[in-house]
Order: C-alpha cells, then structure tokens, then sequence
C-alpha cells in the first residue's frame, strides 16, 4: 500500500504514495483538520478544489457528536460529510487524555463526557470498532499520550501500555481494506522510542505515527528525538508526525524523512486573522494593510489570491464578517497544499536540499 516513487540524495526526503480505499496519496502530505466531520468554515467540495487527496477525522468526537449510530446509518464518515477522497481517523487517544480526570487501567480509560459530564470508557477494541464503523481508510492504535513534561517512569510506563494495548487493536481489526497505523510513543526519551518501534514492528503495522511530540517541548528537542527514530523505522512504511502544522517545521520534518502530516494550525490563526505567505505570516487585521490592495500573497494563486486584497479581508475582520474566516482558511490550506507540491517536485528533481533552504529562510522572515 505504500511504494517509495523517489529518495532525494542530500537528505531524507523522500516522495511517495499510498493506496488507500479512496485513492492514491502522494506524500509528502499535509491533512487538514475535520475533527467533527468538517474542516472549519469550508465544505467538503472546497478542499477537492485545492486538490487535497486526505483529510483528518477523530474517532472521540464523532463518537461524542452527532454519535456513531447516525453516521453508520449514512453509510459511514464519507457520504455523511460527502467526502470521496481518503480519511485518516484519530483513534481519541490524544482527547482522551487531556481530559481532567480521566482513570487509565490496562483495560483501558474511563473518562467523562466534555460536553456534558456523562461518563464512557474507551478501551483499545471500542477505538478500532469506532473507527471501523465510521469507514476511515486509515485508522489509528487507541494510545496513551502524554504531555511536555513527562518524567521517564510514566513515560516508560506509558509506552509499555500503548504497546501492549497495539496487539489488541491489531487482534480486533477486522477490515482489511481499513490500514491500521500504530503509534509510536516514549515522549522526548529516545532510548524508550527504541524500544516501542521494535515493539510494534515485531506486530507489523503498515505504517506508523509518531505520538507525543510538539506538545510544548523546545524545537531543539523534538528534532533530536526525531533524529534518533527515523533511521530506525522501517523504510518502506510511512511515517506520520502527528500534530505538526507549522510550514517550516514541516519541511524540517520532510527533510528528516516524515511523510504525513496533520494540524489544526492553518485554520487556527486564519480565524484570529493570520494568514501564510511565501514571506512569513501577516497578521491581515493590522492597520498598515487598511490601504493595501495587493493580494494576500502575490505568489499564491489560489481564488482568494486572485480575486479579493489585503485591505478587503482586514475590512472583513474588522467588521466581523463570517467570510473573513472563510477566505483565510481557504487560502492557508491552499499555501500549505502547494507547499507540499513543491516539496514533492524538488524531491522528484532532487533538488529538495536547496528548495528547503531558500523556501525556510523566506517563510521565516515573520514567526509564525
């Protein structure tokens, strides 16, 4: 299901693709956010514009809202949001252990609802099953996350649980035409993500995601960890960095080697009014974009590019338009999508070294 099309020669970036149920994905990739079943102010047919092949649903809210039982009567997750391209799933995980109080067992975590207090439990088979009803193409091992920072016994403890509950997941995973990710864990200690890809290598999963990371830890750390866990994770499987949105950080990570990618970041800050340029990111509700009538980014050719400028959307904000939201987020799903077609072609004409360096050093010219 995943083939290695090319490997650029100065660093790890590599262009790929993997077959799914809905699709061919050509990786590097970026997936927005559609938590509920929606990317945030825009429609299902508005992301097949940009030319997005996968997109993110997680397993925890669905199930919360509007509940399994009403997707599963729609004929799962693609023709309740009317989406006929790919779907990874989040397993809940992550949602469930940020909740206060949540109790871990081996058996699994109970918790109680964030929307209005009633309890659940959710154990490795209730997240696969979840995850089978609501049709993804790729779905992902029930894991412990943790947070920054983590002290080396709980996190130890932490990936030893998410390897062991890994085999159930796998036992339970009933749908061949679903792929079933594992989840690599061990917060910032690189000797215990050793330790959990041999674990779950030794189960077999066609692909893996990286877990717990940009969680708060410095940068610094992150890209030693990652460093240190590449090389050890089997070549032709995809790996998939979750949680990582930011454009150059992104393709620090392609230039690691990572494949996949997922972030609420870009619809994020476009609601706040920041939108991503070529030249780093503005913050389009300032004043000194009141008189501007160049478009957002003049290297953008996306419709909102094309069509409305800079002081039109700070009027916008301003004003409190509904339609500022939408065309920000709009145009910052459009950059990174292309951001990743230029990743891919440099890979593809080897040149990926040079492009990252020059494309780094513009897009850092604001922080982002």
């Amino acid at each position: 299901m995943f083939k290695i099309i090319c490997q650029d020669k100065e660093t790890r970036a590599r262009l790929g693709e993997i077959t799914t149920a809905h699709g061919k994905i050509l990786t590097p990739a970026f997936m927005p956010v559609g938590t509920i079943g929606s990317v945030k102010t825009l429609s299902s047919e508005e992301l097949k514009e940009m030319d997005y092949q996968l997109i993110l649903a997680n397993a925890f809210h669905l199930y919360l809202k509007p509940g399994i039982e009403i997707i599963k009567k729609s004929g799962g997750l693609h023709r309740f949001m009317n989406w006929n391209g790919a779907i990874l799933t989040d397993s809940g995980g992550y949602q469930v252990f940020s909740l206060k109080n949540t109790k871990v067992t081996e058996e699994g975590a109970d918790f109680h609802s964030s929307l209005d207090g009633s309890s659940h439990f959710f154990s490795p088979e209730t997240s696969i099953k979840i995850q089978e009803i609501l049709g993804a193409d790729i779905i992902m091992a029930f894991d412990e996350c943790l947070g920054y920072p983590t002290e080396y016994k709980k996190a130890e403890e932490a990936m030893e649980r998410t390897a062991r509950w890994a085999i159930r997941c796998k036992k339970t995973h009933k749908k061949n035409e679903q792929l079933l990710f594992g989840i690599i864990q061990g917060s910032i200690y690189k000797e215990l993500r050793k330790i959990a890809i041999e674990k779950l290598e030794k189960i077999n999963f066609p692909g893996y995601g990286i877990g717990s990371l940009s969680v708060g830890e410095p940068e610094e750390m992150m890209l030693e960890v990652i460093d240190s866990l590449v090389p050890l994770m089997p070549e032709n499987k995809p790996r998939y960095l979750m949680g990582l949105g930011k454009p150059e950080q992104i393709l620090e990570m392609i230039e690691r080697g990572i494949d996949l990618f997922d972030s609420s970041f870009p619809t994020q800050i476009a609601r706040n009014g920041s939108c991503l340029t070529h030249q780093g990111k503005i913050i389009i509700r300032d004043s000194i974009f009141k008189d501007d009538l160049t478009p957002i980014d003049e290297d953008c050719d996306c419709p909102v590019c094309r069509n409305y400028t800079r002081a039109y959307l700070r009027h916008l904000f301003n004003v409190g338009e509904l339609l500022a939201l939408r065309l920000a987020s709009y145009h910052n799903l459009f950059f990174l999508n292309h951001l990743m077609k230029e990743a891919r072609k440099a890979i593809r004409e080897n040149r990926f070294a040079s492009f990252y360096s020059l494309t780094k050093e513009l897009l850092t010219t604001k922080l982002l």
